[in-house]
């Protein structure tokens, strides 16, 4: 089995004040400020974990002026039952924590697209300030707008040709020796 490590609370760097801390580590790990704030009197914040995912925890910490020491934790197989049981709510606990704080997460996100949805129908169009325009104007200049006459040459160059051709065609039944210079 792999040695597991949990990552304690060290101390604060310096010019680091407590308040600011909690409420920086609170918005990059999106957890509640309560939680944080459980971690400087020695709560675990993350779970037990391997030694290089305990170090980028570290890591993390130290970006917001947190020191942290990292504790090695012991998976012995000969457990008590107290300490199974023990074991067994507090993995229990810390999954429960976590889909809580992932379901604040979604209802902010949520509530985030929810205003931008009312922000964006609750815009004024432009045209609305002009009282004395009506959309049944509007919508009458439309259907009285002239139809721009197109020029019929074309209509009638396709017409002259389909005639030339079929003449061409019933002379060539009709006569089948006047195109016989087609044929060698």
């Amino acid at each position: 089995m792999t040695e597991n490590f949990r990552v304690m609370y060290a101390g604060l760097a310096q010019d680091i004040e407590r308040s600011n801390a909690i409420k920086q580590l609170a918005v990059k790990l999106k957890a509640p400020e309560s939680k944080v704030a459980a971690f400087f009197e020695n709560n675990p914040l993350f779970a037990p974990c391997e030694k290089e995912k305990a170090l980028k925890q570290a890591k993390l910490l130290a970006s917001v002026g947190i020191k942290s020491k990292l504790q090695p934790i012991n998976n012995a197989p000969a457990v008590s039952s107290s300490d199974a049981t023990s074991q067994r709510d507090e993995r229990i606990f810390n999954a429960l924590d976590y889909i809580t704080s992932s379901l604040i997460r979604i209802e902010e996100k949520l509530d985030d697209l929810e205003q931008r949805l009312a922000a964006s129908t609750q815009q004024p169009d432009p045209d609305e300030g002009d009282e004395w325009q009506t959309d049944d104007l509007l919508l009458d200049e439309e259907l009285t707008t002239p139809i721009k006459k197109r020029s019929n040459m074309l209509l009638y160059s396709l017409i002259a040709m389909v005639v030339v051709l079929l003449v061409v065609l019933g002379l060539s039944f009709a006569f089948p020796d006047l195109f016989s210079f087609m044929d060698n």
